[in-house]
């Protein structure tokens, strides 16, 4: 089993097989805040009536988000986060958990450049290890580490770039992420990303979003573009 990421590489491969699921049907209902309307076999409607009644929503202190599925754009839509917490001033932070600090994306500048606490704490893909073992334990500290931003409290928005595939893994314990996040400090949003979100973290989580690939430049024979990928 491998992994690429979602930014630097197209985010075509995966970590195992699927055998459950099926990606091939979409259905798009405007039940959600910011929906349009309702798609039925092909057609889409504009809505005439408001689908949910404000009375009833409340207010959070903060959101565990998942971005995961086997389509790109689960690490680019938490990068989209970035901006938007950013715009409130809230101190946000980043832990990577393959990228490696020889990695040198156009969001890591962007964000590290607009004040982003930036920690690419991974080793790379799998397939270009040297030592394995090093790799995972790089993983594990990686975890230690993110763990700890978490609880601190010092951050409002803590996102956990491909941490999924540490958890596919065996080299963290999806157990110990979930409990880190449901026992967080109340004003500290998390998002994790990566395929096959552990079904720990999916339980805890507010928003979880799954990335269906319908069509990529990557199964053309394209490879990853800069300004686009990473």
């Amino acid at each position: 089993m491998t992994e690429q990421d979602d930014t630097a590489t197209g985010d075509r491969t995966t970590t195992g097989d699927r055998v459950d699921g099926d990606t091939s049907k979409h259905t798009t209902r405007g039940s959600h805040e910011g929906d349009t309307g309702d798609r039925i076999d092909g057609d889409a409607a504009p809505l005439t009536e408001r689908p949910y009644e404000q009375r009833e929503l409340r207010s959070a202190s903060s959101l565990v988000l998942v971005n995961t599925g086997d389509g790109k754009g689960k690490s680019t839509a938490a990068f989209g986060t970035i901006l938007r917490a950013l715009a409130q001033d809230w101190s946000v932070a980043v832990v990577q958990f393959l990228k490696s600090g020889d990695w040198h994306t156009g969001e890591e500048k962007t964000c590290r450049g607009l004040g982003v606490e930036w920690y690419s704490a991974g080793d790379g893909f799998t397939w270009d290890s040297t030592d394995i073992d090093e790799t995972k334990a790089k993983a594990v500290a990686a975890w230690e580490f993110a763990a700890g931003l978490v609880a601190a409290g010092n951050h409002r928005l803590v996102v956990l770039d491909e941490i999924s595939y540490a958890m596919t893994w065996g080299w963290i314990d999806a157990a110990d992420v979930a409990a880190a996040l449901a026992g967080r400090p109340e004003r500290v949003n998390v998002v994790l990303t990566g395929r096959d979100m552990a079904a720990e973290v999916i339980e805890v989580a507010d928003t979880v979003t799954e990335m269906v690939s319908v069509k990529h430049a990557f199964d053309g024979g394209i490879r990853a573009k800069k300004g686009i990928d990473y």
